[in-house]
This record gives structure tokens, sequence and C-alpha cells, in this order.
């Protein structure tokens, strides 16, 4: 069984915000394998389903980006699961819009919600999936520019990168994260 977990904010203030986009991706997956994302608990909401031949669990922490590890720390433990069998979808400033990147384990990047789950799981060794939000605008206050939402260009641009970031989910699940990284990590032309 996989967890899959997308990073965001609670409460419709923050809603396809550029932070959100982990939320977004997971509403995506939620519609396109009919999975009910509404069951409230471990500080989350939850979804139970199966994507492929693969029983999955879909969670969306309740306790703000970045104390998204507590939520998603309680979820593992309650389940059994272990870190492998965790996928993070969350944005990414350093990708442009539209661009995803898969990877098996790695640091934080300076992602505020990443180093909560790598502090309250104690490993970086888990799946996670990045999704281009674009770079600051350096007259900008990061938090101004990740809590903002997307002009309609790069809105389109994301749509199809939450598209691909469903593929990429059944990727894993089907192939592994290796294989999901060849066929997902390619430059965006």
């Amino acid at each position: 069984m996989y967890i899959i977990a997308g990073l965001g904010n609670p409460t419709s203030k923050y809603e396809h915000t550029r932070h959100n986009v982990g939320f977004d991706v997971i509403d995506c997956l939620a519609e396109e394998y009919h999975i009910s994302v509404d069951t409230k608990k471990h500080r989350a909401l939850l979804g139970k389903g199966m994507i492929g031949k693969e029983k999955v669990i879909l969670v969306k922490p309740q306790t703000f980006m970045n104390l998204s590890g507590e939520s998603i720390r309680e979820v593992l433990e309650y389940y059994k699961t272990d870190p492998s069998e965790l996928i993070v979808i969350y944005d990414d400033i350093s990708l442009v819009p539209g661009q995803i990147r898969v990877r098996g384990k790695g640091s934080a990047g300076g992602h505020n919600g990443i180093k909560n789950i790598i502090l309250q799981l104690a490993t970086q060794e888990f799946p996670r999936i990045k999704v281009g939000v674009g770079e600051k605008p350096a007259h900008m206050d990061l938090a101004d520019h990740v809590l903002g939402r997307f002009n309609k260009e790069d809105g389109l641009l994301v749509e199809e990168a939450k598209r691909n970031a469903v593929k990429a989910v059944a990727c894993i699940l089907e192939n592994g994260v290796e294989a999901a990284m060849n066929a997902f990590n390619a430059k965006k032309k």
C-alpha cells in the first residue's frame, strides 16, 4: 500500500495557489481514479482507493504547509507504512511552470513542508514529485509568490504538469521510481 500526500494549506483562502499544487494533484488523482478524499483523520483529509493494482491512501494534510510532516507521520504510523512507500507531491520554485521532476530521495531544497516531513520521519528516503511553479520575481517576497495564483499562461502549463504528475504517480506504482524519473524528468523545451 502506498501513501500519496499532496502538500498545501487548508481553507479556501489558499485554493489553487502555487503552494497548493500538491493538493491540486491529489484532487486530480481522486477524480481520475474515483477516490473520495473526504475522511477527516490524522489531521488530514484522506481517501482510500486503488490506482492500477495498488492500494493507495490519498492525503491532504490540514496542518498547514510548515507542519505537513506531523500529519504524514501519523498516517504512516497508523497504516504501518514505510517511508519508501510514501509519495509526496509539492510545488518547486526552481522548476519552470509546467515542468515536473521525480526523485527517489533527497534534501528539502529549502521547502519548509519537506523540511518538516524529513524532521518528522527522520529520513530523506521517500519518493517525491515536484511540480514547477516558477521562480520568485526579484521584487517579490517569497511568501507572496508561493501564496499567489498563476497567470493564465502559467496556469495552463501547470494544468499540464498536474496531469503529468498523475501519470508519474501511476508510473511509480507500476514500474518504480527509476522508470518514472526516466519518463518524466526530461527538460521542458
